[in-house]
């Protein structure tokens, strides 16, 4: 029976057979319809990827501000399909890949870096990539004046030139061995002349080009026929809408119009694992659910007031209720055990309201704490809101609730608000996370922390080459950012995705939701 079912499912997916023709057989002969799907989408990985077809997405996070400039805040799941990087990490042991970089190495301790590229690459436009248009790019992210997301990362860049035309060399300030690493970052798409004279074009390398782009609304892009890699870009086009409503988005799912969607909310999972056809996707990995103070803004300039509301919220209870079990405690810093080098020996700080009022006594502080949150920020924000304010009420501080609209929150709300709820995808090692989000020159360093001595550590870790004495730095770091900084971090979430049983190449990726971004580039339909 299950040689008959295996040669069937091989024809389903060389396009022989139909998903209703195996479904028919498997009833005739008594399997049931879960193993049956399951038996399909085996046959399908064992026939290698199906070609043709339109991949649909739905996602998260829209705005009608939104921007394909790669400096500038866009969803991921956007750029994967139609920009590249130098270099990838791996989604199952967090390796770097070379992927433009076809290789690199390392002089003078770690600061000076020497990429080889790949040869024969094509930009969408036609033009072939070189080395002149690597290094534009890293000037443009690193420059003078540079406002992009990925500043913080590329910051200790001293100089970047090219050495003929399929080769640059990176000089740095200090010395750093992950440096490869920090190339990974989705800012960093390589695009002609670095961008200088379109940014927005979404002309890239990419698997696919872009055909239509609306602003919070949906990206459509077709298979460009002359990218250069054969271990993806399956489908012959794909369209990622933008669908801030869960309820929404599951229902997409459910009706067949889309293929996969993202943020999942973990209360809905079980029910949804009932319903036939759709199969859930769940990852661990270093992807974070916080609230961010601004440290540079009253009455959050005083720490005691930051340790107030960082002793009022119980992360044990987010966990199980906001979360429902798909994830970890937090401990106000950003690494947890998903990462290299991670220390789990800090305290945990857990629920206390006697430190809380405590600390909101030598605050001085007074009247209500307003916290601004949304659907938009992530699965469960708002009831993760109304929960923190329940804690926050037993230490005798009174939340304020402010709910903002989806659209327009990344836009208009994260890292402008003074107290607003926050998300992050984590980063493949800690000093991609640091160097981001928390030394003071960095663009999306949204609570707003300046500590020179920080950033001094951070340098001092990128250069030590002992793994044991650079955990050392790094767990200092943590520590300060867990004292001193103005992120709440009750939780690590699970990346929680739903995907039809059509869909076959799904990776599970510890770096991020869809499979790091990549599922519409790695994934096919049966």
């Amino acid at each position: 029976m299950c040689d008959e079912l295996k040669q069937l499912g091989l024809q389903v997916a060389k396009g022989r057979a139909t998903r209703r023709d195996f479904l028919g057989r498997a009833a005739a002969l008594g399997v049931a319809f879960p193993l049956a799907s399951s038996l399909l989408s085996a046959c399908t990985r064992d026939a290698g990827p199906n070609k043709g077809s339109t991949l649909v997405l739905a996602v998260t996070g829209g705005s009608t501000t939104d921007s394909l400039d790669p400096a500038l805040l866009l969803d991921f799941n956007h750029c994967r399909v139609w920009g590249e990087t130098l270099t990838e990490t791996h989604p199952s042991d967090n390796s770097i890949v070379p992927v433009l970089a076809e290789s690199f190495e390392a002089f003078e301790g770690g600061r000076k870096w020497v990429f080889k590229l790949r040869k024969g690459v094509t930009f969408h436009n036609g033009n072939v990539m070189t080395s002149d248009d690597v290094v534009k790019t890293l000037q443009r992210h690193s420059g003078k004046g540079s406002t992009s997301g990925a500043l913080g990362i590329v910051a200790s860049i001293e100089d970047v030139a090219a050495d003929g035309p399929h080769a640059i060399v990176i000089t740095l300030k200090e010395p750093n061995s992950d440096f490869p690493y920090l190339m990974s970052d989705w800012h960093l798409i390589i695009q002609p002349r670095g961008g200088l004279e379109n940014p927005a074009s979404a002309i890239a390398t990419g698997p696919y080009r872009l055909e239509v782009f609306e602003p919070g609304v949906r990206l459509a892009a077709s298979k460009f026929a002359d990218h250069w890699r054969s271990d993806v870009g399956h489908v012959d086009s794909v369209e990622i809408l933008m669908i801030s409503d869960a309820t929404a988005r599951v229902s997409a799912l459910h009706s067949g119009r889309v293929h996969m969607i993202n943020k999942i909310e973990p209360k809905t999972v079980k029910l949804l694992r009932r319903l036939p056809g759709i199969v859930i996707e769940n990852t661990s990995g270093r992807g974070h659910y916080f609230f961010a103070m601004r440290c540079d803004e009253a009455p959050y300039n005083n720490n005691d007031l930051r340790l107030t509301l960082k002793y009022a919220i119980n992360r044990e209870e987010m966990v199980k209720r906001i979360l429902h079990g798909f994830g970890s405690v937090g401990n106000d810093h950003p690494i947890n055990q998903a990462y290299p080098l991670f220390d789990g020996g800090i305290q945990q700080r857990v629920y206390d309201p006697d430190k809380a009022a405590f600390h909101y006594k030598r605050s001085g502080h007074s009247g209500p704490v307003v916290l601004t949150t949304s659907e938009a920020a992530f699965p469960g924000a708002i009831d993760a809101a109304v929960l923190y304010q329940q804690h926050a009420a037993r230490c005798g501080i009174n939340i304020e609730i402010k709910r903002a609209p989806a659209d327009g929150y990344w836009s208009n709300v994260w890292n402008t608000n003074p107290f607003a709820a926050s998300i992050s995808g984590g980063r493949p090692i800690p000093d991609l996370m640091f160097s981001g989000a928390y030394r003071s020159d960095a663009t999306w360093n949204e609570t707003k922390w300046h500590r020179q001595s920080f950033d001094r550590l951070l340098v001092k870790a990128r250069g030590e080459l002992d793994p044991l004495k650079r955990k050392e730095f790094y767990t200092e770091m943590a520590v300060m950012i867990r004292d001193d900084g103005g992120a709440i971090i009750p939780m690590f979430n699970d990346f929680i995705d739903a995907r039809s049983d059509r869909v076959g190449g799904y990776v599970r990726d510890a770096a991020g939701q869809l499979s790091n971004g990549f599922a519409a580039i790695r994934c096919w339909l049966m």
